[in-house]
Parts: C-alpha cells; sequence; structure tokens
C-alpha cells in the first residue's frame, strides 16, 4: 500500500497523461496538491498512480517546491530512456501473474531503487500498453497473442488517424480547387465520405467518415453530397437509393457469361411437335412508344356467335434455365426499375431485346393462353398451350388510339375488353380512376410534366386482356391443382367510389383504402379485380414472380419440372425486399423530378385538392402532379376535405424533398 504524507510527491492521470504533485494537505481521504504546473488541485487518494518515499520540505516556498517537481519529473524521464520494456517483457511473459511496481523496478535498474526508478517504470508501462496490462502500481504481462493484437489495432488507429488527416487536408484542398481530380491513393477516402453520406450512423464507415467531416469543416448534412459532386463522382441529380440500396445497371461476369453461350447457340424458335404453330394469326402488340422488351400479344378471330382470343406471352423460360447465374440474378433482382432517366432491367437486353422480345416479323416460342367468349365476354372455355406466333403488327398506345374505331380486330379487342370489365365490375370489382403521372426527361435534361390516361381505348384493352390472360392462368393451377405464387387481396376497409366511377378525391382517398396484396401459394379471392382467383404471368422479362409462374405453366405442360411449395416459399421471402425498395425507389424518383420541375417554376399557382384536415395543418393533393403535401392551418381560410384551391408554388428542394406552398 502506498503511504502519502504531507510532502510527499505523488503522480496522477489526468486527461491520459501522468501529471507529479506534491501533497499539501490531507483530509478525510482527500489529497490537496500542488502541481508541476503550479495549480492546486485536490484528487482522492484512489487517483493516486505512484507515491515517492523522499517527501519534500514544504517550508521552501511554493516556486521552490514547483521547481522541485519539475527536476524529479525530468530525472524520471530520462531514466524512462533506459528502460527497454520489449526485453523487460520478454523476459517476464512467461510468468502468469501480477507483479508489483518495486519488482519491475529490479527487474528494470541495477543498483539501489529509488522513488525515480519506480516512477520511471509506471511512466513507461502507462504510456505503452502493448507488452502489460496496467492496474494502478502492479502489471500482468499480455500474452503473445494479445501482444500482437494489440499491435494490430494500435497500427490500425494509427492508420485511421493518418487516413483522417490527410482526408481532412485533401478535402480542404478540393474546395479551393477549380477542377480537382481523385489520385488514386485517395480511393479510400472516396469510399468512406459515400458510406457516409449514404448511411449515416450505421455505415461501417461512420466514426472515421464522421471525424473527416469534423475535421475539414464539412458541413456533415450536404457537406460530402457536395464534395462527391464537384470530384465528378456523382452528378447533381445522383439517384442515391440506388447506391443505398446496392441496384446496379450492370450484371455480373458470371451472368453475362451465361448470354453468350446462348448466343453462340442456335436458338431460333422452330415448329416441333410440343408446339402448336400460330404463325398464321395476325398478331398485335400495343406497348408504349420506346419499348423494346416486347413480352406480350394479342390475337382475334370471330368464330361464330363468338370470338377466340389469343393471349401470347414470350416463353423466356425455354432460354433461361432454373438456377443459372442469369436467373439467379434476376431473383436478386426481382423486377426491372422503371425511372424518368434509367431504366434498370431484370434480365441482359440480349434476352430483353432481342431473344426473347415479341418482335415484328420474327418467329418466337411463346406461351399462349387460347380463350372462346361470347359477346358478352363471358369465357366458354379456355386452353394454355406452347406455341410459336409472329408479331405482324407493332403498334404503340397512341398508334391504336387512332385506329381502334375503324379497325376490325382492334374494335374487337376493345369491345370485349369493355364487357369484361363489366363483368369484374359487377363483381365488385375496384376500379381507380386515377391517372398515370409521366415524366420524361430529355438530352438537355429539360423535364416534362403529362398526365396519361389509363382509360384510353389502347391502355384499357391491354390491361384487360392481360387481367383475363391472369385469371385464366390462376384457373388453369387450381383447377391442376397446382401451386404458384397466387396474389389475393381482401375487401377494401370501405367503399366510397359511386356508380358513375367518382371524382379524383374520392378514387384518391378509395386507395387508401385499399387492403394490401397477399402473395402466397393458396388461390384466394382478389376483390380488388373482382375475381375469384389471380396470378400474374403476362410480363416474364420484367417481372421474376410472372417468369416463375410461367415455369409453373410449363411444368404442368410437361416442358420442365415445376417449383415445390418449399421452392416457390423461398423465392416469395427472397424477392420480398428487392420488390419493397423498387417500388420505393420507382415512387421517390418520379417524386425527385417532379420536385425538380417545380423548383424551376416557384412563384406559379396550381390547383390543389384538399384530402383532410390535420393537428398541424392540411393534407392536400397538387392535381397537375399527382402528390400530397400539407398547408398550414393559419393559411388564411377554413377549408374542407373534397375544396378544390388555388396555391401558390413559393419554394422546393428536390434533394431534400420539401415543398412552401400558400394560399393563392
Amino acid at each position: 500500500m502506498q503511504i502519502m504524507e504531507i510532502g510527499s510527491i505523488v503522480e496522477y492521470i489526468d486527461r491520459k497523461m501522468v501529471v507529479c504533485a506534491v501533497v499539501l494537505g490531507k483530509k478525510n481521504q482527500k489529497l490537496r496538491m500542488l502541481t508541476e504546473h503550479n495549480r492546486e488541485v485536490s484528487h482522492s487518494e484512489k487517483r493516486v498512480a505512484h507515491a515517492g518515499t523522499e517527501p519534500l520540505d514544504l517550508g521552501i516556498g511554493r516556486d521552490t517546491l514547483v521547481n522541485r517537481l519539475k527536476t524529479a519529473v525530468a530525472r524520471r524521464k530520462q531514466l524512462q530512456k533506459h528502460i527497454d520494456i520489449e526485453a523487460l517483457w520478454g523476459v517476464l511473459n512467461t510468468e502468469a501473474t501480477w507483479i508489483d511496481l518495486p519488482t519491475m523496478a529490479e527487474f528494470s535498474f541495477d543498483g539501489e531503487i529509488s522513488s525515480d526508478h519506480t516512477s520511471a517504470v509506471m511512466r513507461v508501462l502507462f504510456e505503452d500498453r502493448l507488452y502489460f496490462k496496467f492496474d494502478g502500481n502492479r502489471f500482468f504481462p499480455n500474452s503473445p497473442e494479445r501482444v500482437a493484437h494489440i499491435a494490430a489495432q494500435a497500427a490500425l488507429e494509427a492508420r485511421k488517424a493518418r487516413t483522417i488527416d490527410d482526408a481532412s487536408k485533401w478535402i480542404n484542398e478540393v474546395l479551393k480547387a477549380q477542377h480537382p481530380v481523385v489520385p488514386p491513393e485517395n480511393k479510400e477516402i472516396i469510399e468512406i465520405l459515400k458510406s457516409f453520406f449514404l448511411f449515416g450512423k450505421v455505415s461501417p464507415h461512420y466514426d472515421i467518415g464522421n471525424k473527416i467531416i469534423s475535421q475539414s469543416g464539412l458541413d456533415p448534412k450536404d457537406g460530402p453530397f457536395h464534395i462527391l459532386v464537384k470530384l465528378g463522382i456523382w452528378n447533381h441529380d445522383e439517384n442515391l437509393n440506388l447506391h443505398r440500396f446496392g441496384i446496379s445497371d450492370t450484371f455480373p461476369p458470371e451472368a453475362m457469361e451465361t448470354i453468350k453461350q446462348l448466343e453462340s447457340q442456335e436458338t431460333k424458335a422452330r415448329p416441333d411437335g410440343s408446339r402448336r404453330d400460330l404463325t398464321y394469326l395476325s398478331t398485335i402488340t400495343i406497348d408504349g412508344h420506346g419499348t423494346l422488351d416486347f413480352d406480350d400479344a394479342i390475337s382475334i378471330e370471330p368464330e361464330g356467335d363468338r370470338f377466340r382470343l389469343w393471349i401470347h406471352i414470350t416463353d423466356v423460360a425455354h432460354l433461361l434455365e432454373r438456377g443459372t447465374p442469369v436467373d439467379q440474378e434476376a431473383l436478386l433482382r426481382g423486377s426491372s426499375v422503371y425511372m424518368p432517366d434509367k431504366r434498370i432491367p431484370m434480365l441482359p437486353k440480349f434476352l430483353t431485346e432481342d431473344l426473347c422480345s415479341l418482335k415484328e416479323g420474327e418467329d418466337r416460342n411463346a406461351i399462349t393462353i387460347m380463350a372462346s367468349l361470347d359477346h358478352s365476354a363471358r369465357v366458354l372455355d379456355f386452353e394454355i398451350f406452347p406455341s410459336i406466333i409472329s408479331v405482324n403488327r407493332q403498334m404503340t398506345y397512341y398508334d391504336a388510339n387512332l385506329v381502334v374505331d375503324q379497325d376490325p380486330e382492334l374494335g374487337a379487342i376493345y369491345k370485349l375488353a369493355q364487357k369484361f370489365r363489366e363483368f369484374r365490375l359487377n363483381a365488385d370489382a375496384i376500379q381507380l380512376m386515377i391517372p398515370e403521372i409521366n415524366v420524361c426527361i430529355n438530352n438537355n435534361r429539360e423535364i416534362s410534366i403529362t398526365q396519361i390516361n389509363r382509360e384510353s381505348p389502347s391502355r384499357f384493352m391491354v390491361s384487360e386482356c392481360m387481367i383475363l390472360a391472369n385469371w385464366l392462368a390462376a384457373r388453369f393451377f387450381r383447377d391442376h391443382g397446382q401451386s404458384t405464387i397466387y396474389r389475393s387481396q381482401l375487401e377494401p376497409r370501405a367503399h366510397i367510389i359511386d356508380e358513375d366511377g367518382g371524382n379524383l378525391f374520392q378514387n384518391w382517398m378509395q386507395r387508401k383504402l385499399l387492403s394490401r396484396v397477399i402473395i402466397g401459394l393458396e388461390p384466394e379471392p382478389h376483390a380488388g379485380l373482382g375475381l375469384d382467383v389471380y396470378v400474374t404471368v403476362t410480363s416474364p422479362l420484367r417481372k421474376y414472380f410472372d417468369l416463375v409462374s410461367q415455369r409453373q405453366i410449363r411444368g404442368l405442360l410437361g416442358l420442365e419440372a415445376p417449383y415445390s411449395d418449399e421452392d416457390l416459399g423461398f423465392i416469395i421471402q427472397a424477392a420480398e425486399q428487392p420488390l419493397r425498395y423498387i417500388t420505393l425507389l420507382q415512387r421517390e424518383r418520379i417524386r425527385y423530378w417532379i420536385l425538380k420541375h417545380i423548383a424551376s417554376h416557384v412563384g406559379q399557382k396550381e390547383e390543389a385538392l384538399v384530402l383532410e384536415k390535420r393537428r398541424h395543418g392540411y393534407l392536400i393533393l397538387l392535381t397537375k402532379y399527382l402528390i400530397e403535401y400539407s398547408l398550414p392551418l393559419n393559411c388564411g381560410a377554413d377549408l374542407r376535405p373534397e375544396d378544390t384551391i388555388l396555391v401558390k408554388l413559393d419554394r422546393a428542394s428536390a434533394r431534400s424533398d420539401t415543398i412552401g406552398l400558400s394560399l393563392a
């Protein structure tokens, strides 16, 4: 036990430093001390790390006491230089026991041991924790493994400190430079800044990133983004969620190797005993302008007092085998991603835009759903089979709208679609009449926003035909007792749309009342569509669930082995997160570009629809853009749901997702 009396020279730890002091007074285990820095302090005896045995005469005066302390410190630091701590550890590391300070000093020095010698040992071992564990005035030698671990950690910390220092200096240079570049040795700093900005406190680089930002004086909220833009790593409109969700527009090398093998094979569609040759039919695709991945087509022929309708779906599974690198990548993606400024396909372009695309004049393998319908669109019978088709008319929605009244085929499809819609509405289907917002960005980064009428004749007939095909496929599975990925939906929490289809307010609020779609292996009703059972099979180029259901059809047709229930359960679970990310990504990216557009139209007035009154404001819908935002309660008017108002666009920021509105 250390003896501390009046006049004793003691040492204690303060802010990771050893401080030398002389005891001026002692009361109730509290020491009043004068330090080597000429400061009086009061600390508990427990804080003393070392006490000397040669006391000072307090009568020599304060200045002399301080000088004596400084002299003692100098002697002790000089003695530290004679201690080889590694050699000392080499002698003692096999002793798995605590060693007291006097014994450590005896191993370190020859001759008589003084307080200066024990202090020097204490100081050395306090400053270097590599070889010995420190506990007051006793020490425990670390094992060789522990020494190696501590050394590695120390090297890592030293490297981290150098990185922080180098990064902060470089960032300040970047801020001053006109055209900064990224030296190869600074690529790690770039990755740290990216991770810090994208993921915040959950980033594995948060601590070092936070220190870099702090030391360089950057704004932690926006600073890293602006630096990365200035360096050309990102652009001003960088899609940050692509990075956050890990969604890439390139395919891994092993997937592309599979595609190369397909390119080298003979893949032309040829008639054989397993496929019906339907190339004689008049077959039409109707898609948006610029579409290259055509995955469904329609044929129709009158048949006495009924119609025969064919919905053809490209047979992707004929070429894309389960478990290949391309298929595994498609499962990881879950779906193609469609954004105003970028499209990321689920499958490589060679499949989506060439080999499996139902291009005009090309024979293609397909899965055909053939239905006989009467003039009321009642399904009299249907059949699903593998086929070969050839599209002879590739139309856009715009083209089809122009000629639907004069074209016998389009007219017949449109009338059947109307009757089928009527059939669904009679079964209490919920048909939402909400336009689709189309955001286009040209090569000059100019933004145009239009509303697309989902109920135009061409979109209407394609939508209803695909719903019909999916319904019949679901019935096919159910009738054969074959599991697949069904989609079902419970009744909405309330019905607020009237018989005329309702206005925008009613449709918008009705959508909020819809029950969520349930994905499962059991055939259950889909209340929203007014159908007793439902799957999706018509987009196998764009949606993995559709590709899976196509493979289940092929299994029933004897073309391949179907998935087991266990396989299907795994696929549903594996695709859940990617599909959630894609939904969020597409919605937020459309919103980003709308806000970007609004930011360039600040000061304009826009029509809005009051949706509801909340505690802190009114929830309104900007009807031109179909985005919700809030208006303060003190806007100057007492508003009610369904009121149409005029608001002024005061400000908008796409990056921070904010709009400032006021009542016009």
